[in-house]
């Protein structure tokens, strides 16, 4: 790969997904592009830059998807699991007791193993939620990685990773080598591609943000202005989960991280005042009478 075509590459991905590679990072984007330089019948990176130049948008969506990261498994690092469960909903619960609806967004929902443990977490939860209605929102950048958490079918290596085996028993169904996550829980996710770096105002306002393990691939600026217009789609009672590596601190006062949970944070009341909840969607589904389920 030559310098100028290496320096293409890096301008095109920090611009259509906020990626930002350092010059030291070649070796990344030749392990991930060759591959796909061979699939669609190029002789290396140059000729797949020169396609790309010429105007291929397919050719370019493949190789912004091909360099996104989607590294995920269910349950991963667990500790923001156990505020979800532990803290984080039994607080909203108690705040929300009027309304009865939750709304949840899962920022980087990858191939679903986030979303999907949130939402057996919640399904675990039957009688604390009976009568709720629960809307989990998953988006990602690549289309291709939300087909897939749609379909909810993961290999025997994917649900070894970090799934509590009685969750497997009860929420998965086998087929083969493959197990599907069942209907009830994939009902409760819903998919929307989206692009951080773009307006995501339209999405309404959530009570808890996961937002994990994608800010650290951005520089300071991105990050600032991401975890600002977050601050204005979270309630101001809400919550806000980021990865072990991702902190808002010495980036902007929005939001307020709590001293004694690792990775949660509330926004800052100093911070701007979000906009009104919309109603809820009609296609959250209400989890009604799930106790003993």
């Amino acid at each position: 790969m030559t310098p100028p075509d290496y320096e293409y590459l890096r301008k095109l991905l920090k611009d259509r997904s906020g990626l930002d590679l350092s010059a030291d990072k070649q070796y990344l984007i030749e392990s991930r592009l060759l591959p796909l330089s061979r699939k669609a019948g190029l002789s290396d990176i140059t000729e797949l830059v020169q396609k790309m130049k010429g105007g291929s948008a397919d050719l370019t969506t493949q190789v912004v998807e091909a360099m996104t990261t989607n590294e995920t498994f269910f349950f991963r690092d667990k500790v923001p699991f156990d505020h979800f469960r532990d803290s984080i909903v039994p607080e909203v619960v108690k705040a929300r007791a009027s309304r009865k609806s939750i709304r949840i967004w899962c920022a980087a929902g990858s191939t679903g193993q986030e979303p999907y443990s949130l939402a057996m977490c919640l399904k675990d939860m039957g009688a604390m939620l009976a009568g709720w209605r629960i809307e989990i929102i998953a988006t990602d950048l690549s289309q291709e990685v939300l087909e897939k958490s749609k379909a909810g079918i993961y290999s025997q290596f994917e649900v070894q990773r970090g799934l509590p085996i009685q969750m497997l028993v009860k929420y998965f169904k086998q087929t083969g080598e493959l197990w599907q996550i069942n209907p009830d829980i994939r009902a409760m996710v819903q998919h929307r591609q989206l692009n951080l770096l773009h307006d995501f105002s339209q999405l309404g306002v959530f009570d808890v943000i996961f937002c994990r393990n994608v800010l650290i691939y951005f520089d300071q600026d991105t990050k600032v202005n991401i975890f600002n217009r977050l601050a204005k789609i979270t309630e101001p009672d809400g919550f806000l989960v980021l990865g072990a590596a991702e902190t808002v601190v010495g980036l902007t006062d929005v939001f307020k991280p709590f001293p004694d949970k690792r990775g949660l944070y509330r926004p800052n009341a100093a911070g701007a005042t979000p906009a009104k909840l919309p109603a809820a969607s009609a296609a959250a589904p209400k989890l009604a009478a799930m106790a003993g389920r």
